[in-house]
């Protein structure tokens, strides 16, 4: 885990799982999205504070890449890593790794970006602090 990635811990629980016992496709989301809040929490994004400053924070674009399953009961963990690919956009590599064997269980990309008041891209203080940009994107 580099410096800049976060790890947060989970146990899949029997409700998350479909049919075939394993989690559905769907309960994924909601995994990196519990994730990609704690690190911003962690990180002192205040979602509260940039809402009531009219900045919202919005995921634009989702992908998500299953490698293999998981059931109930297993515990795994879910790194983010923060990457800011232009000045107007975020982005967070998400990795669900399964503990019991250190399978990759699922890889994402998730890029968002913040909206003023008006629904235009903004980049509030608090987000350009965790993402900063890269040294060849920032002239």
């Amino acid at each position: 885990m580099s410096n800049s990635s976060f790890q947060l811990n989970f146990k899949v629980r029997d409700y998350e799982c479909d049919m075939q016992g394993i989690v559905n496709n769907g309960v994924y989301f909601n995994y990196l999205e519990h994730a990609r809040h704690e690190f911003l929490h962690q990180k002192g994004v205040n979602f509260a504070e940039l809402a009531e400053a009219g900045i919202h924070l919005v995921v634009v674009r989702a992908e998500m890449d299953y490698k293999a399953s998981l059931r109930s009961g297993d515990e795994f963990y879910v790194e983010v890593v923060p990457e800011r690919p232009s000045k107007t956009r975020f982005a967070f590599r998400q990795t669900v790794v399964r503990v019991s064997d250190g399978k990759i269980a699922l890889q994402a990309l998730v890029i968002g970006t913040a909206l003023n008041q008006r629904g235009r891209p903004y980049i509030h203080e608090q987000v350009d602090q965790v993402f900063p940009l890269p040294a060849t994107t920032a002239s």
